[in-house]
C-alpha cells in the first residue's frame, strides 16, 4: 500500500473537510439559536429566534449527511472505526437532532405540551453541541485502533479534556447563534443578542484557558501526539482565531450588523485549520492516515463522478435558499 495518498483520496479528504466546516458553521448557528432559545422563557422573544432559523435548519443538516456518505464511500475504515469509537456520542447526537426537529413542529400543534417540546428543543441543541465537541477532544487525544478496528472502551471519550472541548463547542455554537440573531432579528431580541456576545466570548476564552491548563496537568495525553509542535508556522491559525474573537466583541459593541457573525465564522475556520494541522496526515488520529484508510482507486473513481454532481448541487441549493430568505424575519408560520 502506498504511503502517499492518491489525488482521488485527497479530493475526498478535501470534500469531507469542506463538508465538516460547512456543517459546523451552518448547523452550528441554528444549534446555537436553540441553546439561546432556552435562556429566555418569554414567547415574544422565543418566536423571533425560531423565525430566524425556520427556513434553514433542515437544509443545514444536509452537510451532516454529506459527511457520513463521503466517509462511508471513500474511507470505509474511518467510518467503521469512528462509529465504533463514538457510538454513544453519535447516538446521543441523533436523538438530539430528532428532538430538535420534532420540537420545532410539535410546539405549535400541542399547546398543552409546549413546555415539553421547548425543553426538547433546548436540551436537544445542548446535547448535539456537547457530544460533537467532546468527540473532537477525544480525537485530539488519539483513538486506539488495532487491526483497523476501534480498540478502546465505550466511554473513552469522557475524559477531562474532551468534556472541556464539549463545553467549548456549546459556547461557540451559542456565539454563532447570537451573531445570527443580530442579523435576522430586530428590537429587543437583537439588543439581547448583542449583549450576549461579549459574555459568550469571555466564556469561550475561559474554556480555552482551562483546556490548555488541562493539557499541562491532569490530561497531558490530550495533544501530546499531535504534529503541531513540528509545524511552528501553524501558530498563525490559533493567533488569527484569537484576534477574530476579540474582533467579535468590538463588532458587537459597535452593533455592526454582519460583522460579529462573520468574525465568529472566521474564528471557527481558523480553529478548524489548527485541527487540520494537528491531525494531518491522519484521518483517525493517530492511527489511520488518508492513504491507509482510502477505499480502492476504482471505488474512489466511481464515487468521484457522483460527488462532482452532488456537491455543486448542494452548494447552489444552499446559496439559493439563503438568498431567497435574506433580510430580517419578522414572523413565524408553523
Amino acid at each position: 500500500m502506498s504511503m502517499e495518498p492518491s489525488w482521488l483520496a485527497l479530493f475526498w479528504a478535501g470534500v469531507i473537510a469542506f463538508s465538516i466546516i460547512a456543517y459546523v458553521i451552518l448547523d452550528g448557528y441554528d444549534i446555537g439559536v436553540g441553546i439561546l432559545f432556552g435562556l429566555t422563557g418569554k414567547e415574544d422573544q422565543r418566536l423571533p429566534k425560531l423565525a430566524s432559523i425556520a427556513p434553514f435548519w433542515d437544509g443545514n443538516e444536509t452537510w451532516l449527511v454529506m459527511i457520513g456518505a463521503s466517509l462511508y464511500a471513500a474511507f470505509p475504515a474511518v467510518y467503521a472505526v469512528f462509529l465504533g469509537a463514538f457510538y454513544l456520542p453519535v447516538l446521543l447526537m441523533l436523538v438530539g437532532l430528532i428532538f430538535r426537529g420534532v420540537a420545532l413542529e410539535f410546539r405549535y400543534r400541542s399547546s398543552g405540551m409546549r413546555k415539553f417540546w421547548d425543553a426538547g428543543f433546548f436540551y436537544g441543541s445542548l446535547v448535539v453541541a456537547f457530544v460533537q465537541g467532546a468527540a473532537i477532544g477525544a480525537m485530539l487525544r488519539g483513538v486506539p485502533v488495532e487491526n483497523m478496528q476501534f480498540a478502546g472502551g465505550a466511554f473513552f471519550w469522557l475524559q477531562p479534556f474532551p468534556i472541556l472541548t464539549g463545553i467549548g463547542l456549546v459556547l461557540g455554537y451559542a456565539l454563532l447563534g447570537a451573531g445570527w440573531l443580530a442579523i435576522k432579528t430586530r428590537g429587543e431580541v437583537q439588543d439581547w443578542a448583542y449583549a450576549c456576545i461579549p459574555k459568550l466570548v469571555v466564556a469561550v476564552f475561559l474554556v480555552i484557558a482551562l483546556a490548555f491548563a488541562t493539557t499541562l496537568t491532569i490530561d497531558v495525553a490530550a495533544i501530546a501526539q499531535s504534529n503541531f509542535e513540528q509545524r511552528s508556522w501553524a501558530w498563525v491559525f490559533p493567533l488569527l482565531a484569537v484576534l477574530a474573537l476579540l474582533g467579535v466583541v468590538l463588532a458587537a459593541r459597535a452593533k455592526r450588523l454582519h460583522l460579529p457573525f462573520a468574525l465568529t465564522v472566521a474564528f471557527f475556520v481558523f480553529a478548524f485549520m489548527t485541527l487540520v494541522v494537528m491531525f494531518w496526515p491522519y484521518m483517525i488520529p493517530y492511527a489511520l492516515t488518508v492513504a491507509q484508510a482510502a477505499a480502492p482507486e476504482s471505488s474512489l473513481q466511481f464515487f468521484f463522478y457522483g460527488g462532482a454532481i452532488v456537491l455543486p448541487v448542494i452548494i447552489v441549493y444552499t446559496g439559493v435558499v439563503y438568498w431567497v430568505f435574506r433580510g430580517k424575519t419578522d414572523g413565524y408560520q408553523a
